[in-house]
């Protein structure tokens, strides 16, 4: 009898990619279980080699990779752990993406072009995931891609109380740095008490990627603080050119939170010159030495994903982590 009951016993086993350890294994003492020893190397032809140091028949694995530079192989390694898992008869298999590679690549604007966000749920589906857990999706309909159960979960309560606390006694507004972001900025105000709205109109190049041209503001911001606010920071060119363009409004100031940062040169240069006085993210994504710089806060996502985790383990509910009210 005592064997049938440990053959039906759970067990919850953590893996983690080499993209962003440090975060993996906040996440994994949070759950109190330490991250699974593993084997990854390249050969020379740089075909990337996973094993896994004990076995993992029967458990229910959850296996985390942020999809950061290079960005190709660290997707490449999350596919190989899943297929290994499979293989070695995982009982469920939960792929965490703190960031979801090609993301922004959620539909066509033109002929010819791919929606590599669909492709990435297909790799992950036919790989053996059951389930995935992102945070904070470039675009919501990227859940309806994966043919399975999506926890998408929002930093949003995470940031907002950073900067409740940090900038509440101010007069606040909440800008979004393009109208297709309105909605992110949206949540925010809720959040941060029903502060006024503004966002930047400005029109975009479609053969010129990653650069915008800022235009006019659109909102009061003369001599209130600006939150500047969007998911994801990659070479900082319209989030600092939003920010110049609110100082030139006469804004008192601007902070700048985005939970995803991806922070591709010369956003670090842009980011330490520009007129924001701080630069609120989370760490989704690792961010190297080199990129540190005095005016930027990093917040840790680790008990987000661990609390997430722990509901998909024990099947208990998630929703109040992903709809931002948590």
């Amino acid at each position: 009898m005592s064997g049938m009951k440990r053959a039906t016993e759970k067990n919850l086993m953590v893996f983690s990619g080499r993209a962003h350890p440090s975060l993996a294994e906040e996440v994994a003492d949070q759950l109190g279980t330490g991250l699974v020893p593993t084997s990854a190397y390249e050969f020379a032809n740089s075909e990337i080699y996973v094993r896994f140091e004990e076995s993992v028949r029967g458990c229910d694995a959850f296996v985390i990779q942020s999809h950061t530079a290079p960005i190709n192989e660290w997707i490449m390694e999350h596919l190989i752990m899943v297929d290994a898992l499979k293989r070695a008869s995982a009982k469920r298999i939960t792929v965490v993406l703190p960031f979801y590679g090609y993301a922004r690549q959620d539909k066509k604007h033109r002929g010819r072009e791919p929606i590599s966000a669909r492709l990435m749920a297909d790799l992950f589906k036919t790989a053996g995931a059951d389930r995935l857990i992102t945070v904070d999706l470039h675009a919501d309909q990227i859940q309806g891609y994966f043919d399975g159960p999506v926890d998408h979960l929002m930093a949003l309560p995470l940031l907002t109380q950073y900067v409740k606390e940090k900038y509440g006694d101010q007069q606040l507004t909440v800008v979004s740095p393009d109208a297709g972001r309105i909605k992110v900025a949206e949540r925010w105000a809720a959040k941060l008490g029903g502060s006024p709205l503004a966002f930047i109109h400005k029109t975009r190049d479609v053969n010129r990627p990653n650069e915008s041209v800022a235009n006019r503001v659109v909102g009061e911001v003369e001599g209130r603080m600006c939150v500047l606010v969007d998911d994801m920071i990659d070479t900082g060119g319209t989030i600092v050119k939003a920010a110049d363009a609110l100082m030139a409004d006469g804004a008192a100031g601007v902070v700048i939170a985005a939970t995803h940062p991806i922070l591709s040169d010369p956003a670090v240069d842009r980011l330490k010159n520009c007129q924001a006085t701080e630069v609120i993210v989370t760490n989704t994504l690792p961010i190297p030495e080199d990129h540190l710089f005095d005016k930027l806060t990093c917040l840790s996502i680790a008990p987000l994903i661990s609390r997430a985790i722990r509901e998909v383990f024990e099947d208990g509910s998630v929703t109040s982590l992903f709809d931002g009210h948590a």
